[in-house]
């Protein structure tokens, strides 16, 4: 039986995050949650818990959950929001700026050797098309 190109592609992308976290070790020392929690303080931080849970589609206790451990092995520093006490505001420390730039060193190699027969036009597809894709996927579940 032949299957759609929908069913491949889905079937691909379960794929694709299976032997990514099959193979995390060689990706680093943070899992795929720290490393995007980090990556997104680095870029947009300070951010409130709130808006981090927003941007990265968590609910508030499991975005809690996940900046208490970032918190405990100090890689983020929580503080009051000047503007606004009741609420805390989260930065990435240079503890976590120090591990997130090792990490994305680590994922960066694995992805330099796993891609390099690729051409610069194939690689330009790839990201257009991960990058289309995750932007449907946020707009599809608004």
């Amino acid at each position: 039986m032949k299957l759609d190109p929908l069913q491949l592609i889905e079937y691909e992308i379960a794929l694709l995050v299976r032997l990514t976290t099959a193979h995390s070790p060689r990706l680093g020392s943070l899992d795929r949650s720290e490393y995007l929690i980090l990556c997104e303080l680095d870029e947009n931080g300070p951010l409130a818990i709130n808006v981090l849970a927003e941007k990265l589609m968590l609910n508030i206790s499991t975005a809690s959950r996940q900046v208490g451990a970032l918190e405990t092995k100090k890689y983020i520093h929580r503080y009051p929001d000047p503007n606004n006490g009741r609420i805390s505001l989260m930065e990435i420390t240079q503890e976590g700026q120090d591990i997130l730039i090792k990490v994305q060193k680590a994922r960066y190699g694995v992805y330099k050797e796993i891609l390099q027969e690729w051409s610069e036009e194939e690689l330009k597809q790839l990201e257009n098309n991960l990058t289309r894709l995750n932007r449907d996927f946020k707009k599809w579940g608004n």
